[in-house]
């Protein structure tokens, strides 16, 4: 919001000597952004001059210059530059006559670009200073020709000092306005904020009284709502106020004045009858529409848009409207975008003899989603969206009345039409001791109320509480928390302490938490990266990775899906991991370790999910309503995968380069077991996308958690990925529920440990896995560690068999173990296998 300082003083006490810096200091102190501040950047001199005489020269380019002796100060006195009172001057412009009073820009003054002026030899003349047009002094676009004062109503004497006459002098403060405070979008409520910072006096200008519409006149006219379907609950139009102007005289030049005050506050100056309304709009905060009154057929009625139902908007643009918009109609159909913008069969033209305003107060939500569905923001929808104050109608109708009687010579008949419903803001109760429990300082009573009735409220008191009422113009006052805040804005946000608060205990993250904490934490550690992704993907990608055999399975689809080759909820995360893999390799970069811990959707077969009915967005859902949208989410579980693809060490001297492998797959799942604190067992299997022979399932205590192995070479070469890629992923979910809420750190003996081998030979089909849990079952409590070492088939073992070598290690937590009760262990746990799987000892 652009506010010209010269504005802000009509309504509140500036002193003389503040500067711009100053009122945006004091504007800060009440809780707005500082943005800006806006100057003409036009210095001196520049003057009233009159064109004496000209002689029209013809160029050799085809252009015709003027030659012209302008008189820039009075007879027998020096100019404002110093030089005589009548200067020579080439003009390219020819819409002037001899006696026009012009703007003339002397020199030694800058115009806005910056433009120095200074007399130069042009067209064979000394051209002694420049007579200036709207554009080159910044108050407008207009270029074709020079600004003549008679075309702004003014005369002033030759020498007057121009840019105060054009209100150049003015300088405009920008803040930014928060979405909560529209009251704010208006030379009234900043003047108010001001008011509340410095403690000036404020005079309001929507606390004028005017004489209301006559709507007994027989010239009144008929305004109706009609709003069956109202969003929330809400009338569309609560107010609506229209006030007939006649005679007005369209041709009129809008003054100086509101000319440097529109332009400084980011508008440009259309016409004194549209002036007049965006004037206003500016200055009260309610956005105004006026209409060629004799273009109008029949009454006005508000509702909402019919299917089919077209509008050429102010702009030229033919708008498809929808059921939901509001729009203003007469006899011919839509006319207006109720709160956006205008049309253009009853626009306010050169010809408008007779003008309906109209000043009507529009629901916000409404007006927000017309402004977007049709990518049509406005200055009126940026306010009505916001907020507009429901009281000020009659006082915006009747101001705008006023300056069309006063600036375009209308005639106002004070006929016209309203509908008020009359609303009133709900009173909010305020604890006595809650606002300074909640901002942390001590306010006292007197300090609470006189901030809440600063700002416009009022407040009851009875025997525990306040009964506050906020004041019509501040809807974003619902509830005790945001009076709190209004009661530290006003008193000062410099008071509030900066206290570090203490966090209570028992909060922090859950055990879920921490566990995919750790798990990502030691993933990273490992030397792995993180690569988050859209949890979009094919049904293609979901048969062949999100099911062990490939088979169809079903897979949530997105009604609205951010890409229409990919509308389906993942069931799998290594579809997202080998497209990720594909987009760093096509740069480049061929050695990867990367990891995903996200969600998977698993739909259970025959059952249908997602909703139809959308809860209205303006207010919370009640607890039927959020457990009914709970039930339309497919089940999801957080799952963990890894990928590795390209050299696992890098060629160097004396050392080859390594490829990844199924071995690093599989210390990756021991790293996730290990930050979980669970114990994992790989057992051989097959998966559709993984290489047979090169793929096993993941289990803890018998129970499968994920899988593991070497992706086939169709799938990676699919992927446009060369080389070998190893896969894992596992029910990261699940895992933490099997590993429980803590990690236990292993004790450390200081007791030695007795290492012994064993080589077992049993048939090729026996898998190594169990082999070595019969081992660790036979051994016993003595056992602490046991590794596979050697697979040895070939010559001297029997046909179809196998030499699996294990190395063991035994320790006594109390005691140092003597060989005999090693080998007695190591002994026991054989026997246990011979019994088991008929393994022999390897002579």
């Amino acid at each position: 919001m652009r506010v010209p300082l010269s504005w802000l003083r009509e309504f509140v006490d500036v002193a003389p000597e503040t500067t711009p810096e100053d009122v945006l200091e004091a504007l800060v102190r009440v809780g707005f952004e500082e943005e800006d501040v806006h100057r003409f950047d036009v210095t001196g001199p520049v003057v009233v001059g009159e064109v004496l005489s000209f002689d029209a020269e013809p160029q050799s380019n085809g252009k015709t210059i003027r030659w012209c002796q302008v008189q820039v100060a009075p007879d027998g006195e020096t100019a404002a530059d110093g030089g005589p009172a009548v200067h020579g001057i080439v003009c390219g412009a020819g819409n002037f006559f001899v006696g026009d009073k012009v703007v003339v820009t002397l020199p030694g003054a800058v115009l806005p670009g910056p433009f120095p002026i200074a007399a130069r030899k042009t067209y064979g003349h000394i051209s002694d200073g420049m007579i200036a047009s709207a554009k080159e002094l910044g108050l407008g676009d207009e270029h074709a020709g020079i600004l003549r004062l008679a075309e702004l109503g003014i005369d002033a004497p030759v020498g007057t000092d121009a840019i105060a006459l054009l209100g150049l002098d003015d300088v405009a403060v920008e803040i930014n306005v928060t979405p909560d405070r529209g009251y704010a979008l208006s030379i009234r409520g900043v003047a108010r904020e001001y008011s509340h910072s410095t403690g000036a006096v404020f005079r309001d200008p929507g606390a004028k009284v005017w004489g209301e519409v006559n709507l007994a006149d027989e010239r009144a006219f008929a305004v109706s709502v009609i709003d069956p379907a109202p969003i929330r609950g809400r009338v569309g139009v609560p107010e609506f106020v229209a006030r007939i102007v006649r005679d007005v005289d369209p041709t009129k030049p809008t003054p100086a004045w509101m000319v440097a005050r529109l332009t400084l506050a980011g508008i440009r100056s259309l016409g004194i009858l549209i002036d007049i309304t965006n004037y206003v709009m500016l200055e009260l905060g309610q956005p105004i529409h006026g209409y060629d009154l004799d273009k109008l057929q029949g009454g006005i009625t508000v509702r909402r848009a019919t299917p089919g139902e077209k509008l050429e908007t102010l702009d030229g643009k033919v708008r498809d409207l929808d059921p939901e918009d509001l729009v203003i109609t007469d006899d011919s159909g839509p006319i207006g975008l109720a709160g956006v913008m205008g049309g253009g069969t009853t626009e306010m033209t050169g010809s408008t003899r007779n003008v309906l305003i109209e000043a009507a107060n529009f629901d916000t939500v409404s007006i927000a989603r017309t402004a977007r569905r049709h990518k049509l923001p406005s200055e009126a929808s940026r306010r009505f969206e916001r907020g507009v104050d429901p009281t000020i109608q009659f006082v915006a109708a009747a101001r705008v009345a006023e300056l069309m009687v006063q600036l375009a010579s209308g005639t106002d008949t004070r006929a016209g039409g309203a509908l008020m419903r009359g609303t009133s803001s709900p009173a909010v109760e305020l604890p006595r001791g809650f606002v300074p429990a909640l901002i942390g300082v001590d306010y006292t009573s007197d300090e609470i109320v006189e901030a809440l009735e600063m700002i416009g409220c009022t407040v009851r008191e009875n025997a525990t509480n306040w009964v506050v009422t906020p004041p019509p113009w501040r809807p974003d006052l619902t509830d005790k928390w945001t009076l709190a805040e209004e009661v530290a804005r006003i008193e000062g946000y410099d008071l509030i302490p900066s206290i570090l608060p203490v966090p209570p205990s028992g909060r922090g993250l859950t055990p879920a938490q921490q566990g995919r904490r750790r798990v990502s934490n030691a993933l990273a550690s490992a030397g792995f990266v993180e690569t988050p992704s859209f949890p979009f993907t094919t049904e293609e990608q979901n048969d062949l990775h999100g099911s062990p055999s490939g088979e169809h399975l079903p897979s949530v689809k997105m009604a609205n899906p951010l890409d229409g080759q990919a509308p389906f909820l993942r069931r799998s995360l290594i579809p997202a991991l080998l497209l990720a893999a594909h987009r760093n390799v096509a740069r480049g970069l061929t050695d990867l370790a990367v990891f995903e811990a996200g969600a998977v959707f698993l739909p259970e077969p025959g059952v249908t999910y997602g909703t139809d009915s959308v809860p209205p967005l303006g207010e919370r859902p009640d607890d039927a309503t959020l457990a009914a949208l709970d039930a339309s989410i497919p089940p999801q579980r957080r799952h963990v995968a890894v990928l590795l693809t390209g050299p696992i060490i890098e060629k160097q001297p004396g050392q080859p380069a390594v490829s990844a492998g199924l071995a690093d797959a599989v210390d990756a799942v021991r790293i996730i077991a290990g930050a979980v604190g669970v114990e994992v067992e790989l057992v051989q299997a097959t998966r559709a996308a993984l290489h047979p022979g090169r793929a096993g399932t993941v289990t803890v205590a018998g129970i499968e958690v994920g899988y593991v192995g070497e992706v086939l070479p169709a799938v990676s070469e699919a992927a446009d990925l060369p080389g070998r890629v190893v896969v894992a992923e596992l029910d990261l979910d699940l895992l933490l529920t099997l590993g429980g809420d803590r990690v236990v750190a292993a004790s450390l003996s200081g007791f030695p440990a007795a290492t012994q081998d064993v080589s077992l030979v049993l048939p090729e089909s026996v898998p190594a896995g169990a082999v070595r849990a019969a081992l660790a079952e036979g051994a016993g409590e003595l056992l602490e560690s046991l590794r596979l070492v050697d697979d040895y088939r070939g010559a001297g073992l029997p046909a179809s068999s196998k030499s699996l070598t294990f190395a063991l290690r035994f320790r006594a937590p109390d005691r140092t173990l003597t060989a005999a009760e090693a080998s007695e262990a190591r002994l026991a746990g054989v026997a246990f296998a011979a019994e088991r799987f008929g393994a022999t000892l390897r002579e």
